[in-house]
């Protein structure tokens, strides 16, 4: 069954990224230019994960998909002593799906200073 599901490691403080807000777009292609359709908003739990896949089954088309993380908001929760504007705030990940009937895990590795991602499995 074809799904999108993510996963925060706050690298930083060496645990998962709690409570982090996320939203899932996908990217229509129109006929003037692409417009961002979003598919879900939700946070990370305890885990640093999301409680259900961010789309699964017949709501996974192929395409391109973004995935919108608010990083800057977590990590001054944390505590960080933070520059204003913040060096990261919003992380946006945008990925290809080419298979609609595959698990994409698309991960996120950050501090407040930088981040990297995968696909997971």
């Amino acid at each position: 069954m074809g799904r999108i599901t993510t996963h925060v490691l706050d690298t930083a403080n060496g645990k998962p990224g709690q409570g982090i807000a996320l939203q899932l777009y996908f990217i229509q292609q129109g006929a003037q230019q692409a417009q961002r359709v979003l598919r879900c908003a939700t946070h990370t739990n305890a885990d640093g994960r999301c409680d259900q896949a961010l789309i699964e089954a017949e709501q996974l088309d192929v395409g391109v998909y973004e995935i919108d993380f608010s990083v800057g908001t977590y990590f001054a929760k944390m505590g960080h002593e933070l520059p204003t504007p913040n060096f990261l705030d919003r992380i946006t990940l945008r990925f290809g799906v080419a298979d609609g009937a595959a698990h994409y895990h698309v991960p996120l590795l950050v501090t407040p200073w930088s981040y990297s991602t995968y696909r997971g499995s």
